[in-house]
């Protein structure tokens, strides 16, 4: 991998273990094994750094996302693999990139806050599509908007990060989503 390469990669990780104010160009220097200045030459601002670091990861999301879909003809598989993306980054010691940012909102700088914004608003559009695909499938009960059911899972799989992150736990076992989604599944009637 290249040194631009290696940059984002770890700076990536402190960004989802210490936060954007946290950490800084000495600590970045210090994981990679290069002198600051080296640094700065790839990124000479942490913002642009930062912004690079979402760019990117936005890229991989939504690939991801794109990969869901293709792989699972069910919607209820797609949600399932959509909370398994939370389950790995909580294994792997890291909260969720949007999590991580959000929990700093108001410290970040302007174009920060709005990648944050976007990063949000992309998972919701997600959802939101495959919840109402779902529910004219007949998969998912129908009585509650889409829009309001994705903000229930994007809420209990984000919060479920910050709680198990807290209290160092396994999340998958305490996320409460296969609660959740039992709860929105429909239940096929016997005659």
């Amino acid at each position: 991998m290249s040194t631009r390469s290696d940059l984002l990669s770890s700076a990536e990780i402190l960004l989802r273990t210490k936060g954007y104010a946290a950490f800084s160009y000495a600590d970045l220097a210090t994981e990679i094994g290069i002198k600051k200045a080296s640094i700065h030459h790839h990124f000479p601002t942490k913002e642009g750094m930062a912004i690079a670091i979402v760019e990117s990861y936005l890229f991989r999301f939504r690939n991801q996302l794109e990969q869901i879909n293709a792989d699972n003809a069910g919607v209820i598989e797609r949600l399932k693999a959509f909370a398994h993306m939370f389950a790995q980054s909580s294994t792997s010691g890291m909260l969720p990139l949007c999590g991580a940012l959000a929990a700093e909102l108001l410290a970040l700088p302007d174009s920060l806050q709005a990648l944050t914004r976007d990063f949000f608003q992309i998972h919701l559009e997600w959802l939101q599509a495959n919840i109402a695909l779902g529910q004219s499938l007949g998969e998912l009960k129908a009585e509650h908007s889409a829009l309001l059911i994705a903000r229930l899972i994007l809420n209990t799989l984000e919060g479920n990060s910050f709680v198990s992150w807290a209290l160092s736990d396994a999340y998958a076992q305490s996320s409460g989503f296969d609660l959740l989604l039992d709860g929105l599944r429909v239940v096929p009637q016997r005659h």
